[in-house]
């Protein structure tokens, strides 16, 4: 079984103002990315190159906004996968918190076959 490509769990996956789980997953595997709830259901997916990803100017530096079939989604990707933990030790760094975001956008870039 291959490993996949980029795989982010504890992410909050909201439809805009809807929380469909608070911790979900975010993979990218074979060319597809997939959102996954807590127990694994699959919330959407579809191939990374008809998904549109980005860090808008209103977002958080641990959030990216994702379309996927259409539909838009808010992403919170917390360092390590765990919301908790940053909360426990206190505030985390803003460099902190966008490695995870910065790293999702760049591997979605580069399963499309996008610089």
């Amino acid at each position: 079984m291959q490993e996949p490509e980029f795989s982010a769990r504890g992410v909050g996956i909201n439809r805009w103002l809807r929380s469909l789980t608070r911790a979900g997953e975010v993979r990218i595997e074979d060319g597809r990315l997939a959102l996954l709830t807590s127990y694994g259901s699959e919330i959407d997916s579809a191939p990374v190159t008809a998904v549109r990803a980005g860090r808008p100017w209103f977002a958080g530096p641990d959030e990216a906004v994702a379309t996927v079939n259409g539909t838009r989604y808010r992403l919170t990707l917390h360092k390590n996968g765990r919301a908790d933990e940053a909360a426990e030790s206190g505030e985390p760094r803003a460099s902190e918190e966008s490695e995870e975001s910065g790293r999702f956008l760049a591997a979605l870039k580069r399963a499309a076959g996008r610089r």
